[in-house]
């Protein structure tokens, strides 16, 4: 018998390569919706998502991401997703950095099973650990102190994603 939830977690790829094609808001809201009903250290729900879909502020965000990790002028880290999910943690919740990545987790599931590409991005820690990515928050009315922990690059695929490696043995152990 087969779950659709452990076939998602067999089949989601991470996309390297994206068309231009925008996603629509609908599939984005429900994308960034998946990723709050994360589990969550003690319940505090202590993640916010920054849905990024404006062009102007997404290559702004690519290009400090693009001077942090060290790339060429011209490299887009989030190699041409049309849309860039921020996750934040606020920095008082032990579980922080546990908390924003099983919404990751559930950002990346929730877009493979609606036929959305994603992609892990790291380096969001030393973007909005930054003034420039303090700014951003603050801007946004998000205030406080807030880690970074990743970005989930959208869109749609421009090139077939490659099979999954198969799984290394021994991995689970019994007790």
């Amino acid at each position: 018998m087969s779950n659709p939830v452990i076939e998602a977690m067999k089949t989601r790829r991470s996309c390297r390569k994206f068309k231009a094609d925008p996603v629509p808001r609908e599939l984005v809201e429900q994308i960034a919706e998946a990723g709050l009903w994360a589990a969550s250290g003690m319940g505090k729900q202590a993640v916010k998502i920054v849905v990024v879909a404006d062009k102007t502020l997404r290559d702004r965000l690519a290009e400090q991401n693009r001077r942090i990790g060290g790339w060429p002028e011209g490299f887009d880290p989030f190699y041409g997703a049309p849309v860039v999910l921020a996750v934040v943690a606020d920095k008082e919740a032990f579980t922080a950095v546990y908390d924003g990545s099983l919404v990751m987790g559930n950002l990346m599931l929730a877009a493979h099973s609606l036929g959305v590409d994603s992609i892990w991005i790291h380096r969001a820690k030393e973007e909005f650990e930054s003034e420039e990515g303090k700014a951003l928050l603050k801007s946004l009315g998000i205030e406080g102190d807030w880690e970074g922990i990743g970005h989930c690059a959208l869109g749609y695929a421009a090139e077939p994603l490659h099979a999954g490696a198969p799984r290394k043995p021994g991995r689970i152990v019994w007790a």
